[in-house]
């Protein structure tokens, strides 16, 4: 099976800076022409990128640019026609009430998606802290399961991984019961978006305040999840990864290059080839 083709949203020009997608077969949605997207994701911005993104499958893996277009998840995840869960990694909530009037935002995507998307049965939600997930609407939390900062900095790597572990089994129902095929039906997609604002200033350089997760942390609790979809016949609907430096702020490119080389390592081969790649 031929691999599915990355997909690079250029959003602000910060890839053209990085390498790790070199030297690889990728496709670019190019972005940077379109206005009020920045953070905040206005009407006629959040059309044009639609209507760009269109043509491609929810399936597969999008790196979307820095964490100020993280609402892009929520127009990935509103393309995926079945029901299905989402886990995100990210140092903040993104659960925030909206600002502007409704308008899609990185900060309130999640939230938005909640309310919104019918078929986003739950979210997983590792990293931001305790008191920011306090702020959070009661009301959404009945849908959220989440791993704070703070429980994460007293677990070792196999109690992060045992949490990640039973927990995706249990939202997505990948537990086999007596090895029958029917119950494959009942198995659940999961979504899985990374914010590499939940790893620590050495790991990434973003555009956010950043948690202290190690970036081999994090690549082994991707690798848990997936290995425990491929043990119960569990499917993974997509992935995303933002957390880019800010293109116009000095920075330094070769930690997010790496994160971003080893994350893709672990989900290439994942997905097989669309149809209109």
């Amino acid at each position: 099976m031929k691999k599915r083709t990355p997909v690079i949203m250029n959003m602000s020009g910060i890839y053209r800076e990085e390498k790790f997608w070199k030297g690889q077969e990728t496709v670019w949605v190019e972005a940077e022409d379109i206005t009020g997207t920045n953070c905040y994701c206005d009407e006629d911005a959040r059309t044009e990128i639609s209507c760009r993104i269109d043509k491609f499958s929810p399936e597969g893996v999008h790196f979307i640019d820095s964490g100020n277009y993280h609402y892009l998840t929520r127009l990935w995840i509103g393309k995926i026609q079945q029901p299905f869960r989402l886990l995100v990694f990210d140092n903040h909530t993104d659960m925030q009430p909206p600002a502007f009037g409704g308008i899609l935002s990185c900060g309130g995507w999640i939230a938005a998606a909640l309310e919104e998307l019918e078929n986003l049965k739950y979210v997983i939600l590792v990293g931001p802290d305790e008191a920011a997930y306090e702020q959070v609407d009661e009301n959404l939390k009945d849908r959220v399961i989440f791993l704070s900062r703070e429980k994460l900095q007293v677990m070792n790597d196999e109690e992060r991984n045992w949490f990640l572990r039973e927990t995706v089994s249990e939202v997505c129902n990948w537990r086999k019961s007596e090895g029958l095929q029917e119950d494959a039906e009942k198995f659940l997609p999961l979504y899985i978006s990374v914010d590499k604002d939940v790893l620590c200033t050495e790991d990434a350089q973003t555009t956010w305040s950043q948690g202290d997760m190690r970036l081999t942390t994090l690549v082994s609790g991707v690798q848990t999840v997936l290995e425990c979809a491929k043990e119960s016949s569990g499917k993974i609907a997509g992935v995303d990864i933002c957390g880019e430096a800010d293109a116009e702020a000095v920075h330094e490119d070769e930690a997010n290059d790496y994160a971003n080389e080893k994350l893709l390592e672990v989900f290439e081969g994942l997905f097989g080839k669309s149809d209109c790649e």
